[in-house]
C-alpha cells in the first residue's frame, strides 16, 4: 500500500469514527455506504481486531478501535507533514508568517501548536494576533496578515478556505445543577430547565439536535444568563446556573475533568456541524512558508480534532 492509499484508508476509518455512521463518512468520500463498510471490514481483517460495533442506528468504536485511532491519527499526521516538508523550500524555510485568530481558540489550541511548529523550523517566525471575533468570515485583515482563522459557513469567493477542524456542539451542565434539577433524558426536556444562551445572534447550530433524521430546535425555557461570548457561558455553566450548548473545542477540558457533564451522548459525540474551523487566505498564491504552516495545522487538527478524540475515549469508558 503506497502512502496515499494508507492515508486514505486511515482517513476513512477516522471519518467513520468521528461521524458515527458509514453513510455520513461516505459523503466525505466518493464512495457508497456499502463500499465504506467493505473497506472497514478489510481494515479490520488486516488489523486482526474488531474496530467498530455496528447497529441499525449508529457505528461505535470498540476499545480496540479507540486505541487504534490514536495510532492512526499520528500516522496520518506524520504522512501529511512529510508531504508538506517534501514540497516546501529546498533549503531551510525562513521568514515571518502573520496569523490572525480568535482569542479563545488561539489560547487553548492554536498557540501550543504554533510553538511546536516553530521548534521544528528555527528559521521561521510567527506573529500571532488574537482577537475576540470567531465568526467574522469576511477576511477583512487579509493583506495585513497571511492567514486568518475563522469558524462558520464559507460564502466569500474572494477567499480560499482550508478546513482545519470540524465543530461538534454538546449540551452540558455542572454536576451540581443536574443533581438539583435532574438530568434531561432527551433534548425535548430542555424546556423544563434553565439555560445559558447567546445575547444577540447565536451560532447557526446552537440548540439544534439531530432527531429522526432532522435537526430540531430545543432550548431551555428560562435563560439565567446571556452573553455575546461563549467563554462567559462556560463560567455560568460551571457555576451551576443551567445548561449550555457549547462547542467541544471550548468545553472539552471541563468535560474531561468532570466539571461539566455531557448530555444526550449515549451513542457517542453528536454529528459534526456542516460549518467548521477554517484558515482563510486570499486567492493569490500563498507563500511556501504559509503553506507549510497550513499543512502542519491540518496534521494537528484533522481529520478528527484531538479534543474530540479525547472525549470519544472518555465516553467509550462509560
Amino acid at each position: 500500500m503506497n502512502p496515499n492509499q494508507l492515508t486514505e484508508q486511515l482517513g476513512l476509518f477516522l471519518d467513520v469514527l468521528e461521524s458515527g455512521s458509514f453513510s455520513a463518512a461516505s459523503r466525505r468520500h466518493p464512495l457508497t455506504p456499502s463500499a465504506v463498510a467493505r473497506r472497514i471490514d478489510s481494515l479490520e481483517s488486516a488489523v486482526g481486531s474488531q474496530l467498530f460495533i455496528r447497529s441499525t442506528h449508529a457505528v461505535r468504536a470498540t476499545p480496540a478501535g479507540l486505541a487504534f485511532a490514536e495510532r492512526a491519527r499520528r500516522i496520518v499526521a506524520e504522512l501529511q507533514l512529510a508531504r508538506a516538508e517534501a514540497v516546501s523550500l529546498s533549503s531551510a524555510p525562513e521568514g515571518l508568517i502573520r496569523v490572525d485568530a480568535p482569542a479563545a481558540f488561539g489560547r487553548r489550541h492554536l498557540a501550543p501548536v504554533i510553538a511546536d511548529f516553530l521548534v521544528l523550523y528555527p528559521g521561521l517566525d510567527v506573529q500571532l494576533h488574537l482577537i475576540d471575533s470567531f465568526v467574522d468570515m469576511d477576511g477583512s485583515n487579509l493583506g495585513k496578515v497571511d492567514l486568518v482563522l475563522r469558524a462558520g459557513q464559507m460564502a466569500d469567493t474572494r477567499l480560499v478556505a482550508t478546513p482545519l477542524a470540524s465543530i461538534v456542539r454538546i449540551a452540558c451542565a455542572s454536576p451540581d445543577y443536574l443533581k438539583r434539577r435532574g438530568v434531561p433524558g432527551e433534548p425535548a426536556h430542555l424546556s423544563e430547565h434553565d439555560g445559558l444562551d447567546w445575547d444577540g445572534l447565536a451560532p447557526p447550530f446552537a440548540w439544534r439536535f439531530a432527531q429522526d433524521g432532522q435537526m430540531q430546535l430545543h432550548r431551555p425555557a428560562r435563560v439565567r444568563m446571556s452573553a455575546n461570548n461563549a467563554e462567559a457561558l462556560v463560567c455560568g455553566a460551571l457555576a451551576g446556573l443551567g445548561i449550555a450548548h457549547l462547542p467541544t473545542w471550548l468545553a472539552s477540558e471541563y468535560l474531561l475533568r468532570g466539571e461539566l457533564l455531557p448530555l444526550f451522548c449515549e451513542n457517542g459525540l453528536p454529528t459534526p456541524e456542516s460549518a467548521g474551523i477554517y484558515a482563510l487566505r486570499l486567492q493569490q498564491q500563498a507563500s511556501s512558508r504559509s503553506r507549510l504552516l497550513l499543512e502542519y495545522l491540518k496534521t494537528r487538527f484533522s481529520p478528527v480534532p484531538p479534543w474530540d478524540l479525547a472525549l470519544q475515549r472518555e465516553l467509550g469508558r462509560h
